[in-house]
Protein backbone atom coordinates (compact mmCIF):
# COMPACT_ATOMS: atom_id res chain seq x y z
CA UNK A 1 0.00 0.00 0.00
CA UNK A 2 1.11 3.49 -0.90
CA UNK A 3 1.79 5.92 1.43
CA UNK A 4 -0.65 8.40 -0.33
CA UNK A 5 -3.41 5.70 0.00
CA UNK A 6 -2.60 4.60 3.81
CA UNK A 7 -3.25 8.72 4.57
CA UNK A 8 -6.46 8.55 2.58
CA UNK A 9 -7.72 5.43 4.49
CA UNK A 10 -6.68 7.04 7.82
CA UNK A 11 -8.20 10.12 7.10
CA UNK A 12 -11.48 8.88 5.85
CA UNK A 13 -11.47 6.28 8.90
CA UNK A 14 -11.07 8.29 11.19
CA UNK A 15 -12.57 11.77 9.48
CA UNK A 16 -15.85 9.50 8.84
CA UNK A 17 -15.97 8.08 12.37
CA UNK A 18 -15.64 11.18 14.26
CA UNK A 19 -17.96 13.30 12.11
CA UNK A 20 -20.91 10.37 12.59
CA UNK A 21 -20.25 10.13 16.40
CA UNK A 22 -19.95 14.20 17.00
CA UNK A 23 -23.12 13.91 14.51
CA UNK A 24 -24.97 11.53 16.44
CA UNK A 25 -23.86 12.97 20.23
CA UNK A 26 -25.06 16.49 19.29
CA UNK A 27 -27.81 16.69 17.26
CA UNK A 28 -29.51 16.00 20.65
CA UNK A 29 -28.88 19.35 21.79
CA UNK A 30 -29.63 21.08 18.29
CA UNK A 31 -33.19 19.75 18.20
CA UNK A 32 -33.89 19.17 21.91
CA UNK A 33 -36.13 22.24 22.12
CA UNK A 34 -38.51 20.14 18.96
CA UNK A 35 -38.63 16.97 20.71
CA UNK A 36 -38.53 17.48 24.52
CA UNK A 37 -42.27 17.90 24.41
CA UNK A 38 -42.57 14.75 23.27
CA UNK A 39 -41.05 12.73 26.14
CA UNK A 40 -41.80 15.09 29.22
CA UNK A 41 -45.52 15.31 28.22
CA UNK A 42 -47.47 18.07 30.82
CA UNK A 43 -44.87 20.15 31.16
CA UNK A 44 -44.21 23.70 30.45
CA UNK A 45 -41.58 24.24 28.16
CA UNK A 46 -38.71 25.51 29.74
CA UNK A 47 -39.47 22.32 32.37
CA UNK A 48 -39.59 19.64 29.61
CA UNK A 49 -36.38 21.81 28.05
CA UNK A 50 -34.91 21.48 31.47
CA UNK A 51 -35.62 17.63 31.97
CA UNK A 52 -34.22 16.70 28.14
CA UNK A 53 -30.91 18.55 29.06
CA UNK A 54 -30.74 16.60 32.14
CA UNK A 55 -30.78 13.21 29.77
CA UNK A 56 -28.48 15.17 27.90
CA UNK A 57 -25.82 15.14 31.24
CA UNK A 58 -26.84 11.81 32.21
CA UNK A 59 -25.81 11.08 28.86
CA UNK A 60 -22.30 11.77 30.11
CA UNK A 61 -22.11 10.04 32.80
CA UNK A 62 -21.18 6.74 30.75
CA UNK A 63 -18.12 8.40 29.41
CA UNK A 64 -16.14 7.81 31.75
CA UNK A 65 -16.83 3.86 31.73
CA UNK A 66 -16.51 3.76 27.96
CA UNK A 67 -13.41 5.66 28.16
CA UNK A 68 -11.77 2.96 30.49
CA UNK A 69 -13.50 -0.13 28.30
CA UNK A 70 -12.36 1.41 25.08
CA UNK A 71 -9.22 2.68 26.18
CA UNK A 72 -8.74 -0.66 27.45
CA UNK A 73 -9.72 -2.23 24.63
CA UNK A 74 -7.25 0.30 22.17
CA UNK A 75 -4.13 -0.43 24.59
CA UNK A 76 -4.63 -4.32 24.88
CA UNK A 77 -6.59 -5.28 21.73
CA UNK A 78 -5.81 -2.52 19.58
CA UNK A 79 -6.77 1.22 18.28
CA UNK A 80 -8.67 -0.39 15.21
CA UNK A 81 -11.12 -2.52 16.80
CA UNK A 82 -11.89 -0.02 19.49
CA UNK A 83 -12.54 2.46 17.30
CA UNK A 84 -14.71 -0.04 15.18
CA UNK A 85 -16.99 -1.09 18.20
CA UNK A 86 -17.49 2.94 19.33
CA UNK A 87 -18.59 3.86 16.27
CA UNK A 88 -21.10 0.90 15.87
CA UNK A 89 -22.24 1.52 19.50
CA UNK A 90 -22.91 4.89 18.48
CA UNK A 91 -25.06 4.13 15.41
CA UNK A 92 -26.96 1.72 17.60
CA UNK A 93 -27.98 4.12 19.97
CA UNK A 94 -28.75 7.29 17.31
CA UNK A 95 -31.29 4.57 15.69
CA UNK A 96 -32.77 3.61 18.64
CA UNK A 97 -33.65 7.46 19.05
CA UNK A 98 -35.09 8.01 16.42
CA UNK A 99 -37.65 5.51 16.21
CA UNK A 100 -38.62 5.08 19.64
CA UNK A 101 -42.05 5.95 20.34
CA UNK A 102 -43.39 9.03 22.25
CA UNK A 103 -44.98 9.57 26.20
CA UNK A 104 -47.86 9.96 24.25
CA UNK A 105 -47.82 6.06 23.02
CA UNK A 106 -45.82 4.10 25.64
CA UNK A 107 -45.84 6.48 28.23
CA UNK A 108 -42.87 6.71 31.00
CA UNK A 109 -41.24 3.79 28.92
CA UNK A 110 -40.26 6.98 26.23
CA UNK A 111 -37.61 8.71 28.67
CA UNK A 112 -36.51 5.20 29.98
CA UNK A 113 -35.30 4.22 26.38
CA UNK A 114 -34.43 7.97 25.64
CA UNK A 115 -31.99 7.61 28.76
CA UNK A 116 -30.96 3.82 27.82
CA UNK A 117 -30.10 5.16 24.38
CA UNK A 118 -28.33 7.80 25.67
CA UNK A 119 -25.66 6.18 27.89
CA UNK A 120 -25.01 4.07 24.97
CA UNK A 121 -24.35 6.98 23.09
CA UNK A 122 -21.92 8.21 26.22
CA UNK A 123 -20.24 4.95 26.81
CA UNK A 124 -19.41 4.94 22.83
CA UNK A 125 -18.61 8.73 22.76
CA UNK A 126 -16.15 8.34 25.88
CA UNK A 127 -14.28 5.51 24.23
CA UNK A 128 -14.17 7.69 20.55
CA UNK A 129 -11.88 10.47 21.63
CA UNK A 130 -9.35 8.83 23.45
CA UNK A 131 -8.82 6.66 20.88
CA UNK A 132 -9.08 8.11 17.87
CA UNK A 133 -6.82 11.01 19.07
CA UNK A 134 -4.06 8.33 20.02
CA UNK A 135 -4.27 6.69 16.80
CA UNK A 136 -4.13 9.70 14.95
CA UNK A 137 -1.50 11.36 16.70
CA UNK A 138 0.80 7.93 16.51
CA UNK A 139 0.11 7.77 12.58
CA UNK A 140 1.22 11.38 12.27
CA UNK A 141 5.04 12.46 11.71
CA UNK A 142 6.27 14.01 14.84
CA UNK A 143 6.97 17.32 13.35
CA UNK A 144 3.05 18.01 12.12
CA UNK A 145 1.56 16.16 14.44
CA UNK A 146 -0.35 18.71 15.90
CA UNK A 147 -1.71 19.64 12.49
CA UNK A 148 -2.64 16.12 12.07
CA UNK A 149 -4.54 16.37 15.69
CA UNK A 150 -6.77 19.31 14.25
CA UNK A 151 -8.59 16.49 12.03
CA UNK A 152 -10.08 15.20 15.32
CA UNK A 153 -12.47 18.37 16.09
CA UNK A 154 -12.18 19.17 11.95
CA UNK A 155 -14.30 16.03 11.62
CA UNK A 156 -16.49 16.41 14.71
CA UNK A 157 -17.43 19.94 13.76
CA UNK A 158 -18.02 18.57 10.24
CA UNK A 159 -20.86 16.11 11.73
CA UNK A 160 -22.42 18.87 14.27
CA UNK A 161 -22.26 21.19 11.07
CA UNK A 162 -24.41 18.74 9.09
CA UNK A 163 -26.82 18.36 12.01
CA UNK A 164 -27.14 22.01 12.12
CA UNK A 165 -27.50 22.65 8.77
CA UNK A 166 -30.14 19.61 8.59
CA UNK A 167 -31.61 21.20 11.40
CA UNK A 168 -32.06 24.43 9.24
CA UNK A 169 -33.33 23.20 6.61
CA UNK A 170 -35.64 21.18 8.39
CA UNK A 171 -36.99 24.33 10.58
CA UNK A 172 -36.91 25.96 7.34
CA UNK A 173 -39.81 23.92 5.15
CA UNK A 174 -41.33 22.35 8.18
CA UNK A 175 -43.40 24.02 10.55
CA UNK A 176 -42.67 24.22 14.23
CA UNK A 177 -45.62 21.66 14.68
CA UNK A 178 -44.12 19.43 12.05
CA UNK A 179 -40.90 19.35 13.56
CA UNK A 180 -41.82 18.60 16.90
CA UNK A 181 -44.53 15.58 15.57
CA UNK A 182 -41.63 14.34 12.95
CA UNK A 183 -39.17 16.79 11.65
CA UNK A 184 -36.42 15.91 14.88
CA UNK A 185 -36.63 12.24 14.25
CA UNK A 186 -34.83 12.72 10.84
CA UNK A 187 -31.20 13.42 11.95
CA UNK A 188 -31.16 10.62 15.00
CA UNK A 189 -32.27 7.74 11.96
CA UNK A 190 -29.49 9.91 9.15
CA UNK A 191 -26.88 9.27 12.08
CA UNK A 192 -27.66 5.50 12.63
CA UNK A 193 -27.46 4.95 8.80
CA UNK A 194 -24.51 6.60 8.26
CA UNK A 195 -22.78 4.85 10.91
CA UNK A 196 -22.79 2.17 8.79
CA UNK A 197 -20.42 3.74 6.49
CA UNK A 198 -18.36 5.04 8.97
CA UNK A 199 -18.03 1.23 10.50
CA UNK A 200 -16.64 0.17 6.93
CA UNK A 201 -14.19 2.48 6.68
CA UNK A 202 -12.68 1.56 10.01
CA UNK A 203 -12.49 -2.09 9.00
CA UNK A 204 -9.93 -1.10 6.17
CA UNK A 205 -7.83 0.56 8.73
CA UNK A 206 -4.43 -0.52 9.55
CA UNK A 207 -3.20 -0.90 13.27
CA UNK A 208 -0.44 2.44 14.12
CA UNK A 209 2.88 1.39 14.17
CA UNK A 210 3.66 2.69 17.13
CA UNK A 211 1.46 0.51 19.05
CA UNK A 212 2.42 -2.44 17.12
CA UNK A 213 5.91 -1.90 17.97
CA UNK A 214 4.80 -2.01 21.53
CA UNK A 215 2.81 -5.11 21.43
CA UNK A 216 5.49 -6.88 19.96
CA UNK A 217 8.10 -5.82 22.94
CA UNK A 218 5.37 -6.74 24.96
CA UNK A 219 5.04 -10.20 23.84
CA UNK A 220 8.83 -10.91 24.87
CA UNK A 221 8.24 -9.79 28.14
CA UNK A 222 6.31 -11.72 30.55
CA UNK A 223 4.16 -11.00 33.70
CA UNK A 224 2.10 -7.95 32.01
CA UNK A 225 0.98 -5.32 34.48
CA UNK A 226 -2.66 -4.32 35.16
CA UNK A 227 -3.73 -1.40 33.24
CA UNK A 228 -5.56 0.20 35.49
CA UNK A 229 -2.30 0.40 37.99
CA UNK A 230 -0.93 1.71 34.95
CA UNK A 231 -3.00 4.10 34.71
CA UNK A 232 -2.73 5.12 38.43
CA UNK A 233 0.49 5.23 38.52
CA UNK A 234 0.44 8.45 37.08
CA UNK A 235 -1.48 10.79 39.27
CA UNK A 236 0.12 13.94 38.21
CA UNK A 237 -0.52 13.58 34.06
CA UNK A 238 -4.72 12.28 35.02
CA UNK A 239 -4.80 15.72 37.03
CA UNK A 240 -3.28 17.60 34.16
CA UNK A 241 -5.89 15.91 31.79
CA UNK A 242 -8.79 17.20 33.91
CA UNK A 243 -7.73 20.72 34.72
CA UNK A 244 -6.92 21.40 30.71
CA UNK A 245 -9.97 19.82 30.17
CA UNK A 246 -12.52 21.53 32.46
CA UNK A 247 -12.64 25.06 31.01
CA UNK A 248 -12.48 23.83 27.34
CA UNK A 249 -15.20 21.57 27.53
CA UNK A 250 -17.83 24.02 29.38
CA UNK A 251 -17.26 26.88 26.67
CA UNK A 252 -16.93 24.31 23.61
CA UNK A 253 -20.14 23.13 24.38
CA UNK A 254 -21.67 25.90 25.24
CA UNK A 255 -20.83 27.54 22.08
CA UNK A 256 -20.58 25.07 19.39
CA UNK A 257 -23.18 22.85 20.58
CA UNK A 258 -25.60 24.40 22.64
CA UNK A 259 -25.69 28.29 21.19
CA UNK A 260 -28.62 28.06 18.96
CA UNK A 261 -31.02 26.16 21.33
CA UNK A 262 -29.67 28.38 24.25
CA UNK A 263 -30.46 31.62 21.66
CA UNK A 264 -34.05 29.78 20.53
CA UNK A 265 -35.21 29.71 24.46
CA UNK A 266 -33.38 32.27 26.46
CA UNK A 267 -33.10 35.36 23.69
CA UNK A 268 -36.46 34.37 21.66
CA UNK A 269 -34.13 34.14 18.37
CA UNK A 270 -36.14 33.02 15.48
CA UNK A 271 -35.27 28.85 15.62
CA UNK A 272 -34.03 29.14 11.66
CA UNK A 273 -32.07 32.29 12.17
CA UNK A 274 -30.62 30.99 15.07
CA UNK A 275 -29.07 27.44 13.53
CA UNK A 276 -28.44 29.28 10.35
CA UNK A 277 -26.06 31.48 12.30
CA UNK A 278 -24.56 28.31 14.11
CA UNK A 279 -23.90 26.74 10.80
CA UNK A 280 -22.01 29.37 9.75
CA UNK A 281 -20.09 29.91 12.66
CA UNK A 282 -18.74 26.41 12.94
CA UNK A 283 -17.68 26.74 9.26
CA UNK A 284 -15.50 29.45 10.30
CA UNK A 285 -14.49 27.20 13.10
CA UNK A 286 -13.89 24.47 11.39
CA UNK A 287 -11.10 26.57 8.78
CA UNK A 288 -9.15 27.98 11.42
CA UNK A 289 -8.37 24.67 13.04
CA UNK A 290 -5.86 23.55 10.80
CA UNK A 291 -4.06 26.58 11.25
CA UNK A 292 -4.17 26.48 15.28
CA UNK A 293 -2.69 22.94 14.99
CA UNK A 294 0.32 24.06 12.23
CA UNK A 295 0.53 27.22 14.73
CA UNK A 296 1.37 24.44 17.27
CA UNK A 297 4.04 22.48 15.14
CA UNK A 298 5.91 25.82 14.45
CA UNK A 299 5.64 27.89 18.38
CA UNK A 300 4.97 25.33 20.39
CA UNK A 301 1.32 23.70 22.22
CA UNK A 302 1.84 26.06 25.39
CA UNK A 303 2.02 29.54 23.54
CA UNK A 304 -0.60 28.36 21.09
CA UNK A 305 -2.64 27.78 23.75
CA UNK A 306 -1.96 30.51 26.26
CA UNK A 307 -2.59 33.70 24.29
CA UNK A 308 -6.43 32.85 22.88
CA UNK A 309 -7.06 31.54 26.25
CA UNK A 310 -6.49 35.00 27.91
CA UNK A 311 -8.04 36.64 25.20
CA UNK A 312 -11.37 34.57 25.89
CA UNK A 313 -11.67 35.06 28.98
CA UNK A 314 -12.36 38.71 28.65
CA UNK A 315 -14.63 38.44 25.72
CA UNK A 316 -16.98 35.83 27.20
CA UNK A 317 -19.55 38.27 29.30
CA UNK A 318 -19.58 40.79 26.02
CA UNK A 319 -19.86 38.33 23.73
CA UNK A 320 -23.32 36.94 25.74
CA UNK A 321 -24.38 40.09 25.77
CA UNK A 322 -24.50 40.84 22.33
CA UNK A 323 -26.88 37.85 21.42
CA UNK A 324 -30.58 39.11 20.08
CA UNK A 325 -31.05 37.59 16.85
CA UNK A 326 -29.29 35.55 14.18
CA UNK A 327 -26.28 38.33 12.99
CA UNK A 328 -25.92 38.98 16.36
CA UNK A 329 -25.53 35.38 16.97
CA UNK A 330 -23.18 34.06 14.63
CA UNK A 331 -20.75 37.57 15.37
CA UNK A 332 -20.44 35.86 18.99
CA UNK A 333 -20.28 32.60 18.02
CA UNK A 334 -17.41 33.01 15.67
CA UNK A 335 -15.33 35.11 17.95
CA UNK A 336 -15.87 32.84 20.66
CA UNK A 337 -15.39 29.15 18.74
CA UNK A 338 -12.37 31.04 16.78
CA UNK A 339 -10.89 31.76 20.11
CA UNK A 340 -12.06 28.40 21.41
CA UNK A 341 -10.55 26.38 18.29
CA UNK A 342 -7.21 26.63 19.63
CA UNK A 343 -7.57 24.02 22.40
CA UNK A 344 -9.63 22.03 19.92
CA UNK A 345 -6.97 21.99 17.72
CA UNK A 346 -3.84 20.97 19.92
CA UNK A 347 -5.68 19.36 22.69
CA UNK A 348 -4.91 15.89 20.69
CA UNK A 349 -1.67 16.01 20.12
CA UNK A 350 -1.00 17.88 23.78
CA UNK A 351 -2.93 14.53 25.41
CA UNK A 352 -0.87 11.82 23.13
CA UNK A 353 2.22 13.79 24.08
CA UNK A 354 1.41 12.74 27.82
CA UNK A 355 1.09 8.79 27.84
CA UNK A 356 3.25 6.19 26.94
CA UNK A 357 1.88 3.93 24.52
CA UNK A 358 1.09 1.04 26.71
CA UNK A 359 -1.46 3.50 28.48
CA UNK A 360 -2.18 5.99 25.97
CA UNK A 361 -5.76 5.18 25.20
CA UNK A 362 -7.14 4.70 28.66
CA UNK A 363 -5.01 6.82 30.43
CA UNK A 364 -6.28 9.92 28.54
CA UNK A 365 -10.20 8.24 28.15
CA UNK A 366 -10.45 8.01 31.75
CA UNK A 367 -9.70 11.47 33.31
CA UNK A 368 -10.84 13.31 29.88
CA UNK A 369 -14.04 11.49 30.24
CA UNK A 370 -14.60 12.61 33.67
CA UNK A 371 -14.15 15.92 33.19
CA UNK A 372 -16.37 16.50 30.25
CA UNK A 373 -18.87 14.61 31.96
CA UNK A 374 -18.34 17.07 35.26
CA UNK A 375 -17.82 20.23 33.17
CA UNK A 376 -19.22 19.42 29.58
CA UNK A 377 -22.14 17.65 29.95
CA UNK A 378 -23.87 20.24 32.43
CA UNK A 379 -22.92 23.28 30.81
CA UNK A 380 -26.19 23.66 28.46
CA UNK A 381 -27.53 22.54 31.86
CA UNK A 382 -26.17 24.93 33.92
CA UNK A 383 -26.47 27.77 31.27
CA UNK A 384 -30.20 27.32 30.80
CA UNK A 385 -31.10 26.97 34.44
CA UNK A 386 -29.32 30.36 35.36
CA UNK A 387 -31.20 31.83 32.56
CA UNK A 388 -34.57 30.73 33.63
CA UNK A 389 -33.87 31.95 36.91
CA UNK A 390 -32.39 35.20 35.93
CA UNK A 391 -29.13 35.08 37.00
CA UNK A 392 -27.06 34.42 33.26
CA UNK A 393 -24.22 35.87 34.80
CA UNK A 394 -23.04 33.18 37.13
CA UNK A 395 -23.05 30.56 34.62
CA UNK A 396 -20.29 32.83 32.78
CA UNK A 397 -18.55 33.53 36.08
CA UNK A 398 -18.20 29.73 36.62
CA UNK A 399 -17.11 28.94 33.11
CA UNK A 400 -13.93 32.06 33.44
CA UNK A 401 -12.67 30.29 36.64
CA UNK A 402 -12.43 27.04 35.02
CA UNK A 403 -10.93 28.34 31.77
CA UNK A 404 -8.34 30.07 34.76
CA UNK A 405 -7.16 26.43 35.92
CA UNK A 406 -7.40 25.32 32.31
CA UNK A 407 -4.70 28.02 31.57
CA UNK A 408 -2.85 27.63 34.67
CA UNK A 409 -2.63 23.95 33.92
CA UNK A 410 -1.09 24.86 30.14
CA UNK A 411 1.34 27.26 31.80
CA UNK A 412 2.81 24.93 34.07
CA UNK A 413 3.32 22.01 31.76
CA UNK A 414 6.59 21.74 29.41
CA UNK A 415 6.96 21.85 26.18
CA UNK A 416 6.20 18.75 23.97
CA UNK A 417 6.07 19.78 20.80
CA UNK A 418 7.73 17.25 18.51
CA UNK A 419 8.22 14.73 21.22
CA UNK A 420 8.84 11.06 19.96
CA UNK A 421 5.84 9.22 21.09
CA UNK A 422 7.63 5.78 21.87
CA UNK A 423 8.86 7.80 24.16
CA UNK A 424 6.45 10.23 25.77
CA UNK A 425 5.09 10.23 29.20
CA UNK A 426 8.19 8.36 30.58
CA UNK A 427 11.25 10.60 32.59
CA UNK A 428 13.24 12.06 30.32
CA UNK A 429 11.33 12.06 27.45
CA UNK A 430 12.56 15.17 25.27
CA UNK A 431 11.06 16.53 21.75
CA UNK A 432 12.02 14.83 18.47
CA UNK A 433 15.34 15.70 17.23
CA UNK A 434 13.60 16.38 13.66
CA UNK A 435 11.04 18.92 15.52
CA UNK A 436 11.03 22.05 13.27
CA UNK A 437 11.54 24.09 15.88
CA UNK A 438 13.27 24.32 19.26
CA UNK A 439 10.84 23.51 22.05
CA UNK A 440 9.16 26.45 24.18
CA UNK A 441 9.46 26.54 28.07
Amino acid sequence: MTERTERRRTILGIGAGNAMEWFDWNVYATFSAFFAPQFFAGDDTGTALLKTLAVFAVGFVARPFGGFLFGWIADRRGRKLSMALCVATAAVGSLVIGLVPTHAVIGIAAPVVLVLARLAQGLAHGGELPAAQTYLAEMAPPARRGLWSSLIYFSGTAGILVGTVLGAVLSSVLTREEMAAYGWRVPFVLGGLFGLYALVMRLRMRESDTYAREEEARAATPGRPSLWRQVLARPKALARVVFLTSGLTVVYYVWSVAAPAYAITARGVDPAAALWAGAGALAVFMVLLPLWGAASDRFGRRRTLLVPGAVLVLALFPLDAMIHDGPTLFVAMTVALALIGAGCAVGPALYAEMFPTGVRAAGLGVPYSIAVALFGGTAPYLQTLFAEIGRPGLFLGYAIVLLLVSGLTVYLLPETRGIDLATAGRDGAEPAAHATTPPVR
